[in-house]
Order: structure tokens, then sequence, then C-alpha cells
């Protein structure tokens, strides 16, 4: 018995481009005598869809291609996930299309709202459990929450399922796996002879990213360890899986091109040591901003891309990933040096754009100033210097990027990352405009990370811009330490008031310094306003701004 899984990138809302991705890979399947092909949660629409739900012609529609792909393959069984409307509610489901027709059709029944998710908003839960049968074996159906959540997957156990299929769109988090896949584990464990067939769908949508990872577990004996088979991060693929083995489960992958940076999964040694097994994750991580940035370009048609090149570490890995998605022809650094802009810098900037060979340009910001400080002289007469003549050094290079992205019909990407975003060290309207921030949610002691992690073969980015003092460069002799702490305690304290909802009290019971703590928890709070009017970029932690962390700014709650 052989069954193919469909690891798909859909694009949401592009119902015929996701329907022509479905029947390639019902072609594959066919191809390779697959008896069964299965597809993720809302395949063919693309997850999530958000408001698109509310459209009475997009479920039409979805119901329309449905019926086109089970007349296309009357002898294929096939598994896909979509929304359906019955009864004037609405569902998330997955239908089982056999002999050109909805064979079978299983309602969700665990719907998330918590984090990201917001199901509840749309669909209405599913009441009954999903069973069909294939060659006398019986197959229990599930969608992404169920298998979280006691109920759905012990009554499948209780009907005697031989086979749970979950199918998911399940996001990316950095380090998830192992105790994603854990948990999972100890829930199967617990039941009788169930094999689990779990498949995530994989891409770049918006603020989300999904990896795929997709698994498969067998009954466990005794003591050994149940999993037999885990696909990779970020890459779309078909899994042909052949179960007519007792003992043993046969694979075969047929993957999409995907330019990787290098694989230390091959490196058994290196993976048995966890500084090793670090870099692991650092490689994966940055392979899927890679992979979140090209599907955010390609997904909204962008054609050219534009981001100012400071010489620092931020703007240095965005360019470098920016190199990995569009033709080098169509990416434009630009270098804007004012009187507090380091000759190293100015180097550093230039030696990277001929690295990667995009086109660089230098377009100095300080006339540009002075124009500005003549204009608000006389308002300003007698007041000292400040934030706001920083402010509109920053502010002037948006501007520039900006009529560079309007003139040319192209997209500015931000390079903000996690730390700055949290206590608002940027520019509203300055460093912050563009259309897609790949570093939003990445710590910036991870940012050095993942710089280390691109220099692993060659110096790509000058050893320099990795090791010098991180600056903005708005005023003389400035680093970012002058007002913030070092990035190492900066980004616990984040984490753990982030990410982990610990309150100010319990943070200094961590040790850290009353005084520091207040400072950072106001800078956190005083700068939702900034944070959403940030760019959408894609969700790497348990807990990212934006969708994830909604945090009224009108807000004057204090302990």
């Amino acid at each position: 018995m052989k069954i193919s899984l469909a690891e798909i990138n859909p694009k949401v809302g592009d119902l015929k481009y996701n329907t022509k991705l479905i029947i390639k890979h019902a072609e594959i399947a066919n191809k390779n005598g697959a008896e069964i092909l299965v597809t993720p949660e809302l395949s063919l629409c693309g997850y999530p869809p958000e408001d698109l739900l509310l459209e009475k012609e997009f479920i039409d529609k979805c119901n329309h291609f449905l019926i086109e792909i089970a007349k296309k393959f009357p002898k294929l069984k096939i598994i896909i996930g979509h929304p359906r409307r019955k009864n004037k509610l609405l569902f998330n489901s997955v239908s089982l299309l056999y002999k050109g027709k909805i064979n079978k059709t299983y309602d969700k029944q665990k719907l998330p709202n918590y984090g990201v998710f917001d199901e509840k908003r749309y669909f209405s839960s599913g009441r009954k459990p999903g069973l069909f049968k294939h060659k006398g074996k019986k197959f229990g159906l599930l969608i992404c929450e169920d298998i979280w959540e006691d109920g759905p997957l012990e009554e499948l156990n209780q009907l005697n399922a031989d086979y749970v299929i979950c199918v998911n769109a399940s996001p990316y988090e950095f380090n998830k796996t192992k105790n994603k896949i854990n948990i999972i584990q100890n829930r199967i464990d617990k039941l009788q002879g169930l094999n689990l067939i779990y498949l995530n769908c994989v891409g770049g949508q918006d603020e989300l990213l999904f990896d795929g990872n997709s698994f498969i577990t067998k009954p466990k004996k005794q003591k050994k360890n149940n999993l037999s088979f885990l696909s990779g991060q970020f890459i779309s693929k078909n899994i042909i899986v052949d179960f007519s083995s007792s003992n043993n489960v046969e694979i075969k992958k047929i993957c999409e091109k995907f330019p990787f940076h290098r694989k230390i999964l091959n490196d058994p040694v290196a993976l048995r040591d966890s500084s090793s097994s670090e870099k692991y994750l650092i490689y994966n991580l940055l392979n899927g901003l890679i992979l979140a940035m090209k599907d955010y370009i390609e997904k909204n048609s962008i054609k050219k891309v534009f981001l100012g090149l400071s010489g620092g570490i931020d703007s240095a890995v965005v360019l470098f990933i920016a190199s990995k998605v569009i033709k080098k022809e169509n990416i434009t650094a630009i270098m804007m040096p004012s009187e507090f802009t380091s000759k190293m810098s100015l180097e550093d900037a230039k030696k990277l754009a001929t690295i990667l060979a995009v086109d660089y340009k230098i377009i100095p910001i300080k006339k540009h100033v002075k124009l500005f400080d003549e204009t608000l002289k006389d308002d300003f007469v007698g007041l000292n210097e400040d934030i706001t003549e920083q402010n509109i050094q920053a502010r002037i290079r948006g501007m520039i990027l900006m009529a560079y992205a309007n003139k040319f019909k192209g997209m500015v990407l931000a390079t903000g990352n996690k730390s700055e975003m949290a206590v608002g060290y940027s520019t509203i309207y300055g460093d912050m405009v563009g259309g897609f921030s790949v570093l939003k949610d990445v710590p910036k002691t991870m940012v050095y990370k993942i710089a280390n992690e691109i220099n692993y073969k060659e110096i790509i980015i000058p050893q320099r811009i990795i090791n010098r003092a991180p600056s903005a460069e708005l005023s003389k002799n400035q680093i970012d330490q002058d007002s913030l702490p070092e990035y190492e305690v900066l980004d616990k304290i984040i984490d753990l008031h982030i990410e982990k909802n610990f309150s100010e009290k319990d943070l200094i019971k961590f040790g850290f310094s009353a005084k520091l703590v207040k400072k950072v928890v106001k800078l956190i709070k005083n700068n939702e306003f900034k944070r959403r009017q940030s760019a959408p970029g894609p969700k790497i932690t348990s807990k990212a701004f934006g969708k994830d962390r909604r945090y009224p700014i009108t807000n004057k709650f204090q302990l």
C-alpha cells in the first residue's frame, strides 16, 4: 500500500494555482503507484484565508475546483483540505475524493483560538469522527488542533482505526520540532496499535512561516522510538510512503529545488555535538527566512527590492537573504552616509555589495540634513539637539528609499530586528519603512548567529561588521549600548517578558536590576504604536509582535 504525501506550498486565495499544484502531485502519486494522495489543511485555498472566508463566491469557487479535481482522478483517493458551507455554517474540512465525486467529508472538531489562530471567528466545530476504509484497513482523519486536544484521537482509537492521517497548517517556531513530536508521540503511545501520518504544509504567508517537517510514527514496541520518518524543513516535496512491509516504512522523496546554504544534517558527528546542533537550528532558521522572503516577494509579484545598507549587521543579513531569493540585478542597496557615518561602515557596505554582486549606490544626506536644519532653525532656536535631529536623518533615508521603490516599481526591505522593535530603538517613517521585514521576529543575538552561519564556508559578510559594536551612527561616537543594555541581557528580558509572560516582579526575582527591568518594560509598552505601523515579517519565536501579541496602544495599567 502506497500513500503520497504532498507537502506543498499553496498560495492563499489563488484557487487556480492551488488546483494545478494538487493536480501535479496527483500525477506524481499516479506515476509512483500510490493509491491515496494526502494534502495539508485548507490546501485548496491556502492557510490562513482569513476574511476571504466571509465571501460567498470564494466558498463556491472552492467547491467548484474540488469537484474538478475529483473528476480528473476518479481512481485515486485524494484527501484535500478546504472550507465548506453547510446549513449556513462554515467548516474547516477535509474531503476524500474518489470515483469522480466527494466520497466522505470530515469537519475539524477542535478550533484553535489563541496566538496567531482565530478559527472560531470563521468556523463551526465538527461533531463526528472521520473514518474511511482502504484495502481492509481503517483510516481516521484529523485536522491539526484535533490531535493536540483530548477527544478526536481517542475516539478514532475506540473505533479501531489502523492509521490516523492528520493534516496540518502548523506555523514554524525556532526549536519547536522536537517538543512537538515528543508531545504527539506520548499521546499516540497511550493508544493501541495506531500508525500516525502527520502532514504539514510549507511556505511563507505574510506573518506566518510553515516548515513542513511532516512525520510518520508506528506503534511503539518496548522502549524503541516509534518515529519512522521525518521529512525535514522548508522544501516542498512529494513523499511516497510504502506501507507494504510489516516492519519498515519505505520512503521516496521527490523534492522541489531550493537554495540551501549547506547541509550539516549529513554530518552525524556534528549533530552529536550540542553546539553543532544549535548551528543546525540556525541553518534551518536561515533557510526559513529565505523562504519567507521568497514567498512574500513572489506571491505578491514584486520584481525589485531596495534597502538601506548601513554597514551594520542587520542590513547585511537582510541583503544576503535577498540575494538568495531575487535576481541580483533587481536588488539595489543604498548607502546614505551622514556626517556621523564612519569610514569602516562605508568600506564594509561597499565590500559586501561587491561580494554579493548587487547594484550599489552611495547617496550622501548631509545636504538634506542641512536643509532641514535651515527650515526648522527659527522654531528650534535655543533648544538643544536631541533625538529629533537623529530621527530626521533616519527619515531622510526612508524617504530616499521609498522614492526609489515608487519610481522603479519595487519594494523597500525593512531591516529592523525583534530587539529593536521591542524597545522602539527604531525610527517610525525612517528605518522602519518597507513592505517586508524579514528580521522582525529575530532577536539581535540570533542575528549574529545567522551572520556566522552565512560565513560558514567563506567570508561573505565582512567580519568587522560582526565584530564591531553595533551603532545607528546618528550622533557622534554613538553605540547602541549608550541607550540599551547589552543585547544578551536585553534579549533575555524580552524572551521572559514577551514570550514567557513573566511580570516585572518576576524579572527582578530572576536577578535583573529593578531599574533595568522597569526601563525595558516601559520601553516595550510605550512603543506599541510603532509596532502597529511596522511592516509584516515572519513569526519565528513562540510569541511574535503583531498577530501573536495584541497589546493596547492606549494603556494605563500599572503594577
